[in-house]
């Protein structure tokens, strides 16, 4: 990236794109209205509060709130910067992007996170072309053709051979120049003790480059080629690596996982290999950790069905079923393919073929079920085994996305115990467990009715922010009332600084124009989200009680003022308390009680 898009361009591109159109090749959307509605890709939800308008190109949230244009969607869905999504957006439609320079600041970021990119790059190739051509990959060339890979799967993974020499990549990076600081920024060499020199963290190791989403190296893995120990080690975390959000293989099966819309999941380096080389090229392998929640909104990105394949071990079964936990949750459909005792993908390919692996894809079970007989067979048989299995089972149904799929599991648990469903229904959503629900509508601020609203309930933030949303609506259908908060001042009447931001934005906007500030670069992401809530409500809902919906905003505004101010008086109280100083003690319970006082009486009509 050499600097900025202009203005124009990416004003040009946003107009030959349409948001549904790009919106509808990551997820299904239905027409509702004047919008389209999905379930939403960024949380978790049963009932659609995802929202696409087509005339005025933006998306909207009701349920987490998020929101924006094309660019703010593809920036969230791929992982991408401003720049990249502008970019990849250009090339859909046929516009090539050229670029202004940054600002110092960002041109510094942007440098930083190159240099960081470009010692990755550098090792990759060095590892590399050692295994391809130098005489001492000669030994890992020779196990990867004993395990039946050639230079096809090397080439199309960039796979590599550390040498067993102790400084084979520090030297390397020095004879190109770079600062060993940024390689031991990337966890590549490690400082040497009593003066030694850096030195290699991979040697003597076959090298996988971990890619993110967009094809770039983020980290290495790295194998022993014999039976010694530690059999693999991986980077360390960086500022370009978070094993908890990078997936091996991604990048190389997303488009084959879009085409399916299925993902299979396996542990192992070597089994995403051997899937990836029988023709199975959806499948993605976890980099030694176990599945996170950021691993399943991945996912969620290219693929509605997920197969877990993880070894059939005591240990393969928990981490099959703490993924359960987390991929339910994001709402995927999720199955477990098993194969026997002791076979891998690899092993299981060379016996059975690709079309036994196909047929052990089909008869994948739905993890919830094989879930379902774990418990009972490790519970056992026993009256207290049975109970206690049929409560640990109902407990989980509250992941199940679907009010049909959960009553039929309750059926078939009543069924499998002899309890009473009413009984076991009663087990799904204990007082100590937090069920998936989707949020309720909030009330209109103290002596307001609340006006109609189109796509669902709005996002639950903080209570506070209740009162300076409807605020933010009324500003942006009444010039009259951004007149009163323009007199006012925006900082009395708005507490939230992104509330704040986007009025003080909407009263300096001449001519006014949501939409403009929508697309502009003043506000945040998180800033442009609140605008697109906004833009996509009805605007007529404010037309007839404007002044008691601003008057509402106010109270409330104030009392919530007072509240922050009480929350700040007690921690000012033990503060003195502690000091003993007295005198301020006592000014601080005065003014605490006084503000109680105004809070708990009766509101004026």
């Amino acid at each position: 990236m050499a600097g900025r898009i202009p203005e124009e361009k990416v004003d040009e591109i946003r107009e030959r794109t349409d948001i549904v159109e790009v919106v509808s090749s990551y997820m299904p959307l239905k027409r509702s209205g004047a919008n389209h509605q999905g379930l939403c890709p960024f949380h978790s939800e049963k009932t659609p509060s995802f929202n696409v308008n087509a005339p005025r190109q933006i998306f909207h949230c009701f349920g987490c709130g998020v929101g924006g244009n094309v660019f703010s969607f593809l920036m969230r869905m791929e992982g991408l910067s401003f720049p990249e999504a502008v970019r990849r957006l250009g090339e859909r439609v046929g516009i090539e992007v050229e670029e202004q320079r940054l600002t110092p600041a960002e041109e510094q970021r942007r440098q930083e996170r190159d240099r960081l990119s470009r010692v990755n790059e550098v090792a990759a190739e060095f590892y590399h072309q050692i295994l391809l051509e130098d005489p001492q990959g000669g030994p890992a060339r020779r196990y990867l053709k004993q395990r039946g890979y050639g230079g096809e799967t090397a080439r199309a993974f960039q796979l590599g051979f550390a040498p067993a020499e102790w400084e084979g990549l520090a030297r390397h990076l020095e004879g190109k120049g770079f600062d060993p600081k940024v390689a031991r920024q990337l966890g590549l060499i490690r400082e040497g003790r009593q003066g030694r020199g850096d030195y290699d963290l991979f040697r003597n190791r076959l090298i996988f480059p971990i890619q993110d989403a967009s094809g770039r190296v983020a980290a290495f893995g790295g194998r022993v080629l014999d039976d010694s120990l530690p059999k693999y080690i991986n980077s360390s975390e960086s500022p370009l690596y978070h094993k908890g959000q990078v997936l091996y293989g991604l990048f190389q099966a997303k488009e084959e996982m879009r085409r399916r819309d299925e993902v299979v999941v396996v542990e192992g380096y070597f089994d995403q290999l051997a899937l990836h080389r029988a023709g199975f090229g959806h499948a993605v392998a976890t980099c030694g950790t176990a599945l996170t929640e950021e691993h399943g909104r991945l996912l969620k990105r290219y693929a509605k069905r997920v197969v877990l394949l993880f070894d059939q071990d005591r240990a393969g079964q928990q981490a099959t079923f703490r993924a359960m936990d987390v991929l339910l949750g994001q709402g995927l459909t999720v199955a477990v393919a098993a194969l026997e005792a002791g076979e891998d993908p690899d092993s299981f390919l060379q016996r059975h073929g690709d079309e036994g692996f196909a047929k052990r894809l089909e008869e994948a079970r739905p993890v919830f079920e094989a879930y379902t007989d774990a418990v009972f067979a490790a519970r056992g048989d026993s009256i207290e085994g049975k109970a206690r299995a049929a409560e640990e089972v109902a407990g989980k149904m509250r992941l199940l996305s679907s009010d049909i799929e959960r009553g039929l599991y309750l059926k078939a648990l009543a069924e499998r115990t002899g309890l009473d469903e009413s009984l076991l229904r009663t087990k799904m959503q204990r007082p100590n467990q937090k069920p998936a629900a989707v949020p309720p509508r909030p009330a209109a601020p103290a002596g307001a009715a609340a006006p109609r609203e189109e796509g669902g309930p709005p996002r639950q933030r903080p209570k506070e922010s209740k009162a300076q949303a409807w605020l933010l609506q009324l500003m942006a259908v009444d010039a009259g009332v951004r007149g009163r908060v323009g007199k006012e001042g925006a900082g009395e009447l708005f507490i939230g600084p992104d509330h704040r931001a986007v009025a003080e934005a909407m009263l300096e906007c001449s001519p006014f124009s949501l939409e403009g500030l929508l697309h502009g670069e003043r506000l945040s992401e998180d800033q442009k989200a609140i605008v697109s809530g906004i833009l996509i409500k009805d605007d007529g809902a404010f037309a007839d009680n404007a002044e008691e919906l601003f008057e509402g905003c106010r109270r409330a505004t104030e009392k919530t003022r007072l509240k922050l101010r009480c929350d700040e008086l007690k921690k000012l109280m033990r503060q003195t308390e502690q000091e003993g100083d007295w005198e301020r003690h006592a000014e601080h319970q005065r003014e605490f009680f006084d503000i109680r006082k105004r809070l708990e009486a009766p509101a004026k009509k």
